[in-house]
C-alpha cells in the first residue's frame, strides 16, 4: 500500500488552518493546541516546512510562522517533498537503473516513469487552499475519479 506518512498530513492540516485564518502569523503552540497534535511534533514539521521554503519563520515580539507564498500556490507536492522528500513510487523512480540489479532486463520501467509523473501531476494540481476545504467534484484534480465515500459493509 502506497501511503502517505501521518506527519505529511500533520503537515497538510496546518497548512490548511494557515491558510483559512485571518492571521498572518502562527505560533507553534497555538497551531498544535488547533489541531490536537503534541507541540514538539508541530514544531518539527514547521521547521522542515521553513527548510523547504513552504513556511516563513519570523522572530521578535510578532515572531511565528507564516505562509511563504500564497496558499493557492502552494501545492500538495511542496508540503510533500518537505516532508517526505522525493516524491518517487518505486526504486527505479528515486534511484534510476543503478537501484535495481534487474534494470537491465525490465521493461516496465518506464511505465512506472509515467505513473509516477501522473501521481506527481495530480499533487502539484491541488493547492492548501483547496486542502482548506472539500474540493467540488468539478474540481480539474478529480475529473474521472469516483469520490463518493465507501461504507463499510455490515
Amino acid at each position: 500500500m502506497i501511503r502517505i506518512n501521518r506527519e505529511t498530513d500533520y503537515a497538510t492540516a496546518i497548512l490548511g488552518l494557515m491558510a483559512t485564518e485571518r492571521e498572518d502569523r502562527f505560533s507553534a503552540a497555538w497551531l498544535a493546541e488547533q489541531r490536537g497534535l503534541p507541540q514538539a511534533i508541530v514544531s518539527k514539521i514547521l521547521k522542515q516546512l521553513v527548510r523547504s521554503e513552504v513556511l516563513a519563520s519570523h522572530r521578535g515580539s510578532r515572531g511565528g510562522y507564516s505562509l511563504a507564498r500564497p496558499a493557492e500556490e502552494i501545492s500538495l507536492a511542496d508540503v510533500l517533498r518537505a516532508i517526505e522528500g522525493p516524491i518517487a513510487l518505486t526504486d527505479c523512480i528515486e534511484g534510476g537503473g543503478a537501484a535495481c540489479q534487474y534494470s537491465p532486463y525490465c521493461e516496465v520501467s518506464s511505465n512506472w516513469a509515467r505513473i509516477n509523473e501522473a501521481f506527481y501531476q495530480a499533487l502539484e494540481g491541488v493547492s492548501i487552499k483547496d486542502m482548506s476545504q472539500p474540493l467540488p467534484p468539478e474540481h480539474p484534480s478529480l475529473r474521472g475519479i469516483d469520490i463518493r465515500v465507501k461504507t463499510a459493509v455490515s
